[in-house]
């Protein structure tokens, strides 16, 4: 699956993909939404245990690629340069760096 077949709770960014991918790009696309962006990265293969917050995560892979497994049913949700979502307070995730690592950007709504 990819961002432009989100699952539910997921809810698409504003402004969709960003045409030119970039860390700049992303944290612009962010601000824009009312949200301080943060940079992150990961190696090829590193991956994150199922979490869930208690804010609204609103991220963009702005380098490289990143697959999210989302809710009970782990859906996958593979995100390339460009693409984000908006991901629901309390919603299970994990997710997989792709292999070529990834660079987010998110930022968080109370």
């Amino acid at each position: 699956m990819t961002a432009a077949e989100l699952p539910s709770p997921l809810r698409p960014l504003p402004g969709g993909h960003l045409a030119a991918p970039s860390v700049g790009a992303a944290q612009a696309r962010l601000r824009e939404s009312g949200v301080e962006p943060m940079t992150w990265g990961n190696g090829p293969g590193d991956r994150y245990a199922a979490h869930e917050h208690g804010y609204a995560k609103l991220l963009v892979c702005a380098e490289g690629s990143i697959t999210f497994l989302v809710g009970s049913d782990e859906a996958a949700v593979e995100l390339s340069a460009g693409e984000g979502f908006e991901l629901p307070p309390g919603t299970r995730h994990a997710a997989i760096v792709g292999p070529a690592g990834c660079t987010c950007v998110e930022g968080h709504r109370g």
